[in-house]
């Protein structure tokens, strides 16, 4: 599955299973071992800011297509 095809079926999950699941992800991440502490208390800063304000995100298409003009990919 694509990057694209996982975020569209994240989308379609209610905001208590995108908590869920980003939760999940952030298990993954801080389990490798290889985050410094400054780069957890950022992710924790993220993980509150979306708690309070979970539909202000960018979608990650728009994400994307920042990305790609910005470096000059495609």
């Amino acid at each position: 599955m694509s990057a694209t095809e996982v975020v569209e079926q994240f989308r379609k999950l209610s905001v208590a299973e995108q908590h869920k699941a980003f939760e999940k992800i952030r298990e993954v991440v801080l389990d490798a071992d290889e985050l410094t502490p400054e780069q957890v208390a950022e992710l924790d800063r993220r993980l509150a800011e979306f708690e309070k304000n979970p539909r202000d995100g960018v979608p990650w298409e728009q994400v994307e297509a920042d990305l790609n003009k910005r470096f000059g990919w495609q």
